[in-house]
């Protein structure tokens, strides 16, 4: 790989000069991680950034200039970039101040009348005006370049999938395709808006209550979405609608004109002169199509469906909470299994233990598939926090290394996630104690209705920084319906989210902080909650006041905390949270008839202090 990366680059610099694809040479070529729909995660055929480099993880930028290549990643990947670019690659650490961003290296790199190039097609809006911005005074300019670059070197690349959509039930969705689009356009005419542009997969996915299947873990389907106050357009491969989607648009009483998904350019084209109000396309949307509508008639926000979409409804709600109950049945299944395969000196590496994971989902009803590739880690690998096992990197799962398991699972009501270390023997660890600290005290925060999730990313990584540590991710983000994986446009992070919409009754989100050390161990604790009103005694100014409840419920191994450093209430938190899981999780095991995961669910929720 790493020889095959130097040839890739050598031919993308030949391409930066050749006046058959770029009118006038450019010095510098950018490659991000996304599609044309601003995906964190990728169909094989969009993979461009890991083609030229190597490096597989889903957040990353590369630049490629005439005599360097450059990859900005966050904490998340630094090892995992670092193990798997090609020769000749530098990793930009995104987050540490001494990195600079993309725009200001450019700025502080070139001359001016330097000409900077990307695919507008693959490059967002606000990407593309932050580079800009951060380019501004430098002379360096950021140019479109209509032709992938990437893609005239790839040869075998991958086609594009045209697998079916399916229709998702209202028993599941909670809401017909017709109310959804009414409710959508009740926000467009709050804010004048004739046509609303929709360019994010799961947006149109939850917008048609349809699922599909053309990016591995996430059921979406390639497609845009046009709505006006009367009509609704899809473009997508034709061959994928079947007669069960169409007869699904007329059972929801939602009339859908369906056009090729190659002609959305050409038909925003005509559309425009038509408008007599504003047209919608979120920030995020490529730069391509946000540039073909005029400045002064656009809303560069994102879109209403975004909101709705992240406020989940009564019957999404219940079936998150279901869904948690089944899949802890599968994971108490699993750490049961595990613990007795090790104790009798049976061979469980990572991979063998992911595949028994996966094998008692299987078992569940409604049980779709994972929501991303199982995270798990023994020892040293822990420390690589979005660690994708091989069988090159494989390892055995033992009892003197601790073993991350990051794991979660699509169901036609929703999906969950689940993180957990865990080590058989007692294992002193101070950190951890403070990572438990961290996420029990963010879990019993109470929080003003519409406060945005960073102000409270310091209560998670609080008791770390006490002893001068930290964590290189954020502590939460959404959770789609069954949908993507990581959902905004909230989350809980040191970063601030642009389009933070502040937290709401009724999402969902992750809480997980964690500690690593690199190459010896990882440590994160995930749980799932949702928020609701909180009851206190007083109403600051009306404001109203929200709190969070947790759905996962898989117990937190308390052999590994020195229970004496725990206060009062954190071992009253501990113990309510592990007799909820005993009462909801344990009396389905009995139910299913599971008696040996019973029984570790018991021992592993005896009370503690």
């Amino acid at each position: 790989m790493a020889q095959k990366t130097v040839n890739y680059v050598n031919q993308l610099r030949a391409l930066m000069k050749n006046p058959k694809y770029v009118k006038e040479s450019i010095q510098a070529y950018i490659i991000p991680s996304g599609d044309a729909h601003h995906s964190e995660y990728l169909a094989e055929c969009d993979m461009r950034r890991a083609f030229i480099s190597g490096f597989t993880g889903s957040a990353g930028t590369a630049i490629v200039t005439e005599s360097a290549a450059l990859m900005w990643t966050d904490g998340r990947y630094y090892l995992q970039a670092t193990e798997e670019m090609g020769e000749g690659w530098t990793l930009m650490k995104e987050g540490l101040p001494v990195t600079p961003s993309q725009g200001k290296y450019l700025s502080d790199n070139f001359s001016e009348g330097s000409r900077v190039g990307v695919d507008p097609n693959v490059l967002s809006y606000e990407e593309w005006k932050i580079i800009q911005n951060d380019m501004k005074g430098s002379g360096v300019n950021l140019v479109p370049i209509a032709t992938n670059l990437v893609d005239l070197i790839w040869e075998g690349k991958p086609a594009s999938p045209s697998n079916v959509v399916v229709p998702l039930a209202i028993k599941y969705t909670g809401k017909s395709c017709k109310h959804k689009v009414e409710e959508v356009r009740s926000k467009m005419a709050e804010k004048g808006s004739t046509l609303l542009l929709v360019t994010a997969l799961d947006e149109i996915a939850w917008l048609l209550n349809l699922r599909g299947s053309d990016i591995d873990y996430n059921p979406v389907f390639f497609s845009y979405v046009l709505v006006t106050q009367t009509q609704v357009h899809l473009f997508i491969d034709e061959s994928k609608v079947t007669l069960a989607v169409r007869n699904h648009f007329n059972e929801e009483d939602l009339p859908v004109n369906i056009h090729a998904y190659n002609k959305i350019h050409s038909f925003i084209t005509e559309q425009i002169p038509e408008q007599t109000g504003k047209v919608w396309i979120s920030s995020d949307g490529s730069y391509s199509l946000n540039s073909m509508v005029p400045e002064k008639i656009r809303i560069s926000k994102i879109t209403p469906i975004a909101l709705l979409k992240a406020i989940k409804n009564t019957v999404e709600t219940q079936g998150m909470i279901n869904c948690h109950i089944r899949d802890g049945v599968a994971l108490c299944r699993y750490f049961a299994w595990l613990e007795k395969e090790l104790q009798k000196g049976n061979a469980v590496t990572e991979i063998s233990g992911a595949d028994k994971l996966e094998q008692f989902r299987k078992d569940l009803d409604d049980f779709v598939g994972l929501s991303f590739p199982t995270i798990t880690s023994s020892g040293p690998n822990g420390a690589i926090i979005h660690y994708h096992c091989t069988p090159k990197t494989d390892r055995p799962i033992t009892t003197k290394e601790l073993y991350l398991c990051d794991s979660g699972a699509q169901f036609n009501m929703l999906q969950n996630i689940y993180t957990k270390a865990t080590k058989l023997p007692l294992f002193p660890i101070a950190r951890l104690l403070k990572d438990v600290i961290g996420t029990i005290i963010a879990a019993a925060a109470y929080l003003i209705l519409a406060e945005e999730g960073n102000c409270l990313d310091t209560l998670a990584r609080k008791f770390l920084w006490d002893i001068g540590l930290d964590y290189l991710h954020g502590t939460g983000h959404g959770i789609g319906s069954y949908l993507n994986v990581h959902e905004g446009p909230m989350g809980i992070s040191w970063r601030t989210y642009p389009n933070d919409p502040g937290l709401q009754e009724g999402m969902f989100l992750s809480n997980e902080p964690g500690y690593y050390e690199d190459g010896k161990f990882g440590i994160r604790l995930e749980n799932i909650f949702y928020i609701v009103p909180a009851t206190v005694p007083f109403n600051f100014k009306n404001r109203g006041f929200l709190t969070f409840r947790t759905v996962t419920l898989v117990p937190i191994q308390t052999k590994m905390l020195v229970t004496s450093l725990l206060t009062e209430k954190e071992v009253d938190y501990l113990n309510s949270y592990h007799r909820e899981c005993r009462e909801v999780v344990g009396t389905k095991l009995k139910e299913l008839g599971h008696q040996e995961a019973w029984e570790w669910l018991y021992r592993e929720t005896e009370p503690i202090g």
